[in-house]
């Protein structure tokens, strides 16, 4: 259930989302809030799970994972223990840094990030196609990134 939230209260989750490492003086200011009453709210915010925690966001390929793939997967079965696991086995992977559970034509979707596509046809072969659970995989290589965001919408009720 939604937890309602207020103008500041959304306020000051958009300029968290956009620099989760600004200083609260300088969130305060942006806010229209002393110091003080802007800590106590984005403590609440915390507490209450709104915000769960901060990262940093980096640039894969100045790292060696560049390449950002889609893999659609079906499963042999669609029982508990056969999804059970697959959650299991992907959690361990490093490489698959989004895994979602499907409704619709595919059971799972995953975006897997490697180095090239060689490092790629490895983890597939070495990794993705070992679970004993997957029946098929079908991987999507995107041609260019459009949008990628990390902020979610906010919308005052």
């Amino acid at each position: 259930m939604p937890i309602k939230l207020d103008g500041l209260d959304l306020h000051i989750l958009q300029v968290l989302q956009r620099d989760g490492k600004i200083a609260n003086n300088e969130l305060a200011k942006e806010v229209g809030l002393s110091p003080s009453p802007c800590l106590r709210r984005v403590k609440l915010l915390e507490e209450a799970g709104v915000i769960k925690r901060y990262v940093a966001v980096l640039d894969g390929s100045k790292i060696g994972a560049g390449l950002s793939l889609f893999a659609r997967i079906w499963f042999k079965t669609q029982d508990a223990q056969t999804i059970n696991q697959f959650v299991s086995e992907i959690k361990e992977m490093p490489e698959v840094v989004e895994c979602h559970l499907m409704a619709g034509e595919c059971d799972a979707l995953i975006r897997i990030v490697t180095e090239d596509l060689a490092s790629y046809r490895r983890f597939h072969a070495d990794h993705l196609t070992q679970i004993r659970s997957i029946q098929s995989i079908k991987t999507e290589v995107p041609m260019e990134t459009v949008k990628v965001t990390y902020a979610l919408p906010l919308y005052s009720k």
